[in-house]
């Protein structure tokens, strides 16, 4: 029967093949030629399917990574059978030393972690000290040049940052033309629930990211728009229009990390940015209220460097400024003191804002900064309010502030 089908399939394709050829109009020949392929390919390929070996299964068909046990456990596994080496680390860890895998005699490589306080996590593994994604986990989080995998314990404790049965707003990437960097730019914008079917006017909230990512991080680790949806929906917070602009400025070749010089023109560069670019692009765009009672900022890690200098520049901007694990760094707290001396000293500055919140975990490596950004307002009598959580420089804390902060805005 085979031998017999096979003779059919050839004797088609001959026969066919041949008609095409010998059609004597140049145009007609083409257009039967494309005919004739397309038949000859339908007839051909389960000869081809025929013939072609059977894939010889591997313990990585039915392998599931992450694994999320009943006791919060999590078995993360990877197939490498040639590999020697497998390590993962990841913000369930409170050293930066990352785990070893395990290899069994399948060539599965498994740790298994916790049990871990129910939240949402990022990891990455090493593969012989290449950094690797899971390739079982489809679930990332983008950086301006990495990625990482993102995994969820649940548990009653992510209820404020899960997705849940509310109503919802949108979180739109949004491209325009910046002037200032002379390149197209993106942002996340989100709106809240019924902003598409109304003509009400929103306040308007600010949020950025930190170093190493882009306008994506709090949309996505962060979470910040399930965050949102569940506040306006429990009546806890305002409904607002929430820009996530993206502040990772373009980097010119270096070796290393940017020095102080390179440091300030970054923050200058992005102080552009938002205010000649951003800010007019949401306010000739989106129905939101543009006084600055109406207006909020906050960033976390650079995106809180970023966010003191705007608002030690131009006070008169924001009412509401939210700065998470961050402070001056480096070179830049020691030139704070001059740089913002003329804000600094302004008896008015204290008026002109309706809240100045500081949080940072007590084990972040950015203490230190920290302590010497808040001594510096404490000198010039800045009034702020101070919280201090467990955990260190993660977007575990930052949901959490950014779930503390948001219902304090526009009162």
């Amino acid at each position: 029967m085979y031998n017999h089908c096979r003779l059919f399939h050839y004797s088609f394709f001959i026969i066919h093949c041949s008609f095409c050829i010998y059609i004597p109009n140049p145009i007609m020949r083409f257009s039967k030629q494309l005919l004739c392929t397309a038949v000859c390919t339908v007839f051909m390929a389960p000869l081809a399917m025929a013939q072609m070996a059977p894939r010889t299964p591997t313990p990585n068909d039915t392998l599931k990574s992450p694994n999320v046990l009943a006791d919060k456990r999590v078995l993360i596994q990877i197939y490498a059978p040639k590999a020697s080496e497998v390590t993962v680390g990841g913000d369930f860890l409170s050293n930066p030393q990352p785990l070893s895998l395990k290899k069994n005699e399948q060539g599965v490589w498994s740790v298994l972690i916790g049990p871990l306080k129910p939240d949402y996590y990022s990891y990455t593994l090493m593969v012989d000290g290449v950094r690797t994604m899971d390739p079982k986990n489809p679930v990332i989080k983008q950086g301006i040049s990495s990625l990482e995998n993102m995994m969820a314990v649940p548990g009653p404790e992510t209820a404020f940052e899960d997705n849940k049965a509310v109503p919802h707003g949108e979180v739109r990437e949004v491209w325009y033309s910046s002037n200032t960097l002379n390149m197209m730019r993106r942002m996340h914008v989100y709106t809240p629930p019924g902003y598409e079917k109304g003509n009400t006017k929103y306040p308007i909230f600010y949020l950025l990211h930190g170093g190493g990512d882009d306008d994506s991080g709090w949309n996505t680790i962060g979470r910040a728009g399930f965050i949102l949806d569940n506040l306006i929906a429990a009546g806890k917070a305002k409904p607002m229009v929430v820009v996530m602009p993206n502040g990772s400025m373009p980097l010119p070749p270096m070796n290393g990390m940017p020095n102080a010089q390179m440091m300030n023109q970054l923050r200058d560069l992005f102080s552009s940015e938002l205010l000649k670019e951003v800010m007019p692009y949401v306010e000739k765009n989106y129905r939101i209220l543009t006084n600055a009672e109406n207006r909020a900022i906050a960033g976390l890690s650079m995106g809180g460097f970023q966010t003191l200098d705007v608002t030690l520049t131009h006070p008169e901007l924001f009412n509401y400024v939210g700065v998470f694990s961050s402070g001056f760094f480096g070179a830049t707290a020691d030139e704070a003191d001059t740089k913002y001396a003329k804000v600094l000293n302004d008896p008015n500055f204290n008026k002109g804002k309706k809240l100045f919140w500081v949080s940072i975990g007590k084990d972040d490596f950015v203490m230190d900064s920290n302590k010497k950004t808040l001594a510096l307002l404490d000198k010039h009598n800045i009034k702020y309010q101070y919280k201090e959580s467990s955990g260190g420089h993660t977007w575990i804390n930052w949901r959490q502030y950014l779930n503390e902060y948001t219902p304090m805005l526009f009162k």
